[in-house]
């Protein structure tokens, strides 16, 4: 019988004997705290999740576009910084930051040996789920969902947070490349606590990657520039393209709070539980009206994070980046509350071009948009 977690293992030991161990030998790396397969387990996830980008979403996007774009300049900057992340940074982050960061604070809570791992483990409060490792994982995804939830919550309210989470945000074409467009800080950020709260509920950092791989391909699939739902009864339950649009809609002056909305990762039940659910509005350009956070989209990789750290930085040393509420930036990065702004006066019209019917829903898709 053909055992998965077998295989995967041979091929993680190959890939990390014949490449990364010789790669990390060759830049000095070798000695850093860290197992080398851990990277090697890092690349092969990576290189699932774009075979799964490039071979399923990338093709939605242009059999249903929910938008159509005469130009798809400004996702390349997305695509190239996926590439990056997914094969270069994150991997090695995997390897010098939180693989350590594991097995410092202990690793996962293990049922087999009581003296190890946190006390907090669900194994450790409940040894049935030790024994069904499907239920257990499952268990796992709802708790992390429900963290990820309340994190990005947090993103859009604490200012100095939204400094560099409006990056993410700021894209005005978004694609099925636009789920990793973020900070590296706001990513590390966001890492660490995930992390911590996987390690106090006894997640095993294998487990933990697994984890990571399907909330990632979700929000993949959720940042796709495609026209699809799931249905009256599965929209409720999970985050599909069509919900998560609506989150990166465009302020409308007339309604201003409309987009604080469907924050959800892979579970759409927690915006439902708490009131941040939206549905049935018809779909609107993606973006961000402030013009301070609308021009990263004139930068490169390079700049892209810069600006943001700039952001982050004048938000970060001053009172009114830790006061909760949503902001714009101004000229020097200080943040404005936006009840003080004309919301008429930031925004721009959008040209006229082709709609896309979507029939699942009898409303009109969103048209190709101006920034703004």
């Amino acid at each position: 019988m053909f055992d998965l977690p077998s295989w995967w293992a041979h091929l993680v030991s190959w890939l990390s004997g014949h490449a990364v161990e010789p790669v990390l030998g060759a830049l000095h790396l070798d000695g850093l705290s860290g197992n080398p397969d851990d990277i090697a387990a890092a690349l092969l996830i990576a290189a699932l999740q774009l075979a799964i980008i490039g071979c399923v979403f990338r093709p939605l996007e242009t059999w249903f576009p929910a938008e159509r774009w005469s130009d798809r300049r400004l996702t390349r900057v997305d695509r190239n910084y996926t590439l990056l992340m997914l094969l270069g940074i994150f991997p090695l982050f995997t390897y010098l930051v939180l693989m350590p960061f594991s097995h410092l604070l202990g690793g996962g809570g293990e049922a087999v040996d009581p003296g190890t791992g946190s006390a907090l483990a669900l194994t450790h409060w409940v040894p049935w789920l030790d024994h069904h490792p499907y239920v257990l994982f499952a268990v796992y995804y709802v708790i992390y969902d429900f963290t990820y939830y309340w994190m990005h919550r947090t993103q859009h309210a604490i200012p100095w947070w939204w400094a560099l989470h409006s990056m993410h945000h700021s894209t005005r074409q978004m694609s099925c490349w636009t789920n990793d467009r973020g900070s590296l800080v706001d990513g590390f950020i966001q890492s660490m606590i995930l992390a911590t709260v996987g390690l106090v509920i006894g997640v095993d950092p294998d487990e933990f990657a697994w984890l990571m791989l399907l909330g990632e391909l979700v929000q993949n699939l959720s940042h796709t520039n495609v026209r699809l739902g799931f249905g009256r009864v599965f929209d409720r339950v999970f985050v599909a393209p069509k919900f998560h649009r609506l989150h990166h809609m465009l302020v409308d002056p007339e309604r201003p709070t409309l987009h604080n909305c469907n924050y959800g990762q892979v579970l759409a039940i927690w915006d439902v539980l708490f009131g941040t659910a939206l549905y049935g509005e018809a779909p609107r350009p993606t973006g961000v009206g402030d013009p301070i956070v609308d021009a990263d989209n004139d930068y490169g990789l390079i700049g892209l994070h810069w600006v943001a750290l700039k952001r982050f930085w004048v938000a970060v040393r001053q009172p009114a980046g830790w006061r909760p509420g949503e902001v714009a930036f101004g000229a020097d990065y200080t943040p404005i509350p936006v009840g003080q702004l004309d919301l008429h006066a930031l925004a721009r019209p959008a040209p006229a071009v082709a709609v896309v019917a979507d029939a699942s829903a009898g409303d009109d898709a969103m048209v190709e948009s101006a920034p703004g």
